[in-house]
């Protein structure tokens, strides 16, 4: 069996490569820690697809979605036989200037429409139903920026894989039969300091993301030996040992509060193989090589970080609690 096996079998992913979405919620919790607690959770996610249709049929065309992910600690809780292969807690990356800190998260909401009001309705209906065996521990909700520009001003997501290519970056295949259809999903909140940010020239800007501002081409100034640090494209650039370039899938979202000066972008990547997002984090955290870190987080600070694994359909249904 090669691997697109899971191509042909008959299991149903999440979500997980729906279209971009102009509304987002992403919203996370930890789990009580009474038995309770975890009974009530797994039977809530494992009928979330009940409470996407009973606010989604109120405009089909509001595409209203949402991904389950589990961590590794909230997995062991649930009386599983088995374990997703790549499952593990986020562990810090200290770098000699910046660090990709790890912060709490037994479950991640990852809610999408084209209507913010679809997501609001449908995070208020999920956090009923679980009460109080869950404590929210973050909750942002993202918009779509102009032309899916950041807050920096730049186009995100421009490296996304499309067609079959995006189930192959990101959905688990034969390598961990049993959770074929499944995916590993890694997230950060970044806070930006725009001021600090607008005080560069636009090619200073250009220089540091590796992409023009306007109309987003990629700069070849990464190469000679005269230019200064590899920008956030280039450290984002990862290839295996095979020489293959590796991708992910990202659905990367603006969110800000002006009269709070809290402008920010909620990372979101979705893979197959989560050595490759390790990979681009550490590239960024430590630098490539060890020192020169990406710049953008200079101006850019991580302040979450935690990860999941969003299981198939199937495998999340299969969490009900026996009546």
């Amino acid at each position: 069996m090669d691997d697109q096996t899971w191509a042909r079998a008959p299991i149903e992913p999440q979500s997980v490569n729906a279209p971009l979405s102009s509304a987002a919620v992403f919203l996370v919790v930890t789990i009580e820690r009474a038995a309770a607690a975890a009974l009530v959770v797994r039977e809530v996610i494992s009928d979330i697809g009940g409470l996407v249709r009973t606010v989604g049929f109120r405009d089909l065309g509001g595409r209203l979605s949402c991904n389950v992910g589990i961590g590794a600690e909230a997995w062991s809780r649930f009386d599983q036989a088995a374990k997703p292969e790549q499952l593990d807690r986020f562990h810090a990356i200290p770098g000699p200037v910046h660090t990709a800190v790890s912060t709490p998260g037994d479950l991640l909401f990852h809610i999408r429409a084209e209507r913010a009001d679809l997501c609001f309705e449908l995070e208020r209906l999920i956090l009923d139903k679980l009460g109080d065996a869950v404590t929210v521990v973050d909750e942002v909700q993202g918009f779509r920026y102009f032309d899916a520009r950041d807050l920096l001003g730049f186009v995100d997501g421009t490296e996304n894989p499309t067609g079959q290519s995006m189930a192959e970056a990101s959905l688990i295949g034969d390598e961990d039969p049993e959770f074929a259809g499944g995916s590993y999903v890694v997230v950060q909140k970044y806070l930006h300091d725009l001021a600090a940010w607008g005080g560069l020239t636009t090619e200073q800007q250009e220089s540091i993301i590796g992409r023009s501002k306007i109309d987003n081409v990629e700069r070849e100034d990464d190469e000679p030996a005269s230019a200064p640090r590899k920008s956030h494209r280039s450290l984002n650039t990862i290839v295996d040992e095979n020489g293959v370039e590796q991708a992910i899938l990202r659905d990367n979202m603006p969110f800000g509060r002006p009269g709070h000066g809290e402008f920010g972008t909620y990372f979101i990547g979705y893979a197959r193989k989560v050595w490759v997002i390790d990979h681009m984090l550490r590239r960024m955290f430590i630098g490539d090589p060890v020192g020169e870190y990406d710049r953008i987080l200079d101006f850019s600070k991580a302040v979450t970080g935690s990860s999941y694994f969003v299981p198939s359909i199937q495998t999340l249904e299969a969490l009900a609690p026996e009546e």
